[in-house]
């Protein structure tokens, strides 16, 4: 979408994608996004870089001082990116701040970054201090003092050395309140971050019918870790095992995960999550989908009627915005994006459910389930109208040119 709408905007522009050193052809990657994303990219306005170091960032590389590692392995691939190219502007988004120096230092290029996740965050921080144990936060470490007092004083460090390089960017955008907060308290930089969310296809998902829906609970979430996807199923089981008459029957419910599997430790998450469901004793009222193209996503979303996100800390939530304007009824996790930026809970004014616990999910489903057909279209409605318009592909495109037009060439201007 930013290519895209960096085309439209400066036609004489040419983008260049520094990506994995593969064999892949531009027009299978610009069919693949076709498929995946309905979206059309100009092929003539579009150069692709391979780097032969790109492992150099992947985070499996170090199974010790992974922020630290990873972030002086992007500098090695930086400097092999900007060796082949040297761009007018450089763009960073999958949030490899320690090359901005390099790029602007070094090849003097305009800087400008669309965070999507900090690499450290105040939270993080948070729970080394309170020894809670998290996917990033493990529990041998969670028990010790002495491990716990090292990792802080790592973190404290890297967070310094984190705003220092982040304070290079000309340009600071990024893709929710909950990650502007991070950003500017971490960075410091003398102008503030700013919100471009991220672009959804409201557009084509607000036409799907609000009415008719299924007995069918939805989560959209890649096979990762911090999705939470374990979560899911308990709340489900509660569900189920407090209200027996949605495990069978005419008023039977069902959970269908939806999800990308990346790698051999994806697909192994989610055949892991298939087991859990034959314990649970719900593996008949659960459906998980691996890979699913952009066609299969919209035919449930056209016909779930709930919509799940169980991540903590969500820096955004596009997910539940989807669910939201194709009519689904959103559950998600009272933190983060989905908190501060996108779902009302409130009776007088609702937009959807907000929990934290699997009692409480499972609450929230009862509750939604057991609303009448015309309860129900009213939070539909509601819950549409507030992000159709809030979010959207066009709405991020004009927010991107418009950042980007501060550091844009005069040849393009």
């Amino acid at each position: 979408m930013a290519i895209r709408a960096i085309q439209e905007q400066w036609p004489e522009s040419v983008c260049v994608v520094y990506c994995r050193n593969t064999h892949a052809e531009r027009a299978q990657v610009l069919a693949k996004v076709k498929v995946q994303f309905n979206l059309t990219i100009r092929e003539d306005a579009l150069k692709f870089v391979p780097l032969k170091h790109y492992t150099w960032l992947e985070a499996k590389r170090y199974p010790f001082l992974t922020l630290l590692l990873q972030s002086l392995g992007s500098m090695v691939v930086a400097v092999e990116a900007l060796e082949s190219l040297v761009p007018d502007v450089f763009v960073d988004t999958i949030g490899f701040a320690f090359t901005y120096p390099l790029a602007c230092w070094l090849y003097s290029c305009k800087v400008v970054a669309y965070v999507h996740y900090p690499t450290i965050s105040s939270d993080m921080l948070r729970k080394v201090s309170s020894k809670e144990a998290d996917f990033n936060h493990s529990a041998v470490v969670a028990r010790s003092p002495f491990l716990t007092r090292l990792k802080k004083w790592y973190y404290v460090a890297f967070a310094m050395a984190y705003g220092f390089v982040g304070r290079r960017a000309d340009v600071v955008m990024v893709n929710s309140t909950w990650t502007q907060n991070h950003i500017n308290q971490i960075w410091g930089a003398p102008q503030p971050a700013s919100v471009v969310f991220p672009p959804c296809d409201t557009l084509s998902l607000r036409t799907f019918p609000l009415d008719h829906r299924q007995r069918l609970i939805v989560s959209v979430a890649q096979f990762r870790p911090e999705k939470a996807h374990t979560l899911q199923l308990q709340a489900f089981s509660a569900l189920l095992n407090a209200h027996p008459k949605f495990r069978d029957g005419s008023e039977m419910c069902k959970l269908v995960l939806i999800g990308g599997s990346r790698n051999e430790d994806d697909r192994r998450r989610a055949q892991e999550l298939r087991d859990l469901a034959v314990t649970l004793r719900t593996q008949g009222n659960v459906e998980i989908v691996e890979n699913a193209s952009y066609p299969e996503l919209q035919v449930y979303l056209a016909k779930a009627s709930i919509g799940l996100h169980t991540m903590r800390d969500e820096h955004f939530g596009i997910g539940i915005v989807e669910y939201m304007a194709a009519g689904l009824i959103a559950v998600a996790h009272n933190s983060g994006g989905p908190k501060l930026d996108i779902v009302v809970d409130a009776p007088e004014s609702r937009t959807g459910f907000l929990a934290s616990t699997a009692e409480e999910y499972s609450a929230a489903f009862a509750t939604i389930l057991e609303l009448s057909d015309d309860a129900q279209r009213v939070i539909r409605e509601r819950a549409r109208a507030s992000v159709v318009t809030k979010f959207s592909d066009a709405t991020f495109a004009r927010r991107l040119v418009e950042n980007l037009a501060t550091v844009m060439h005069p040849t393009f201007q």
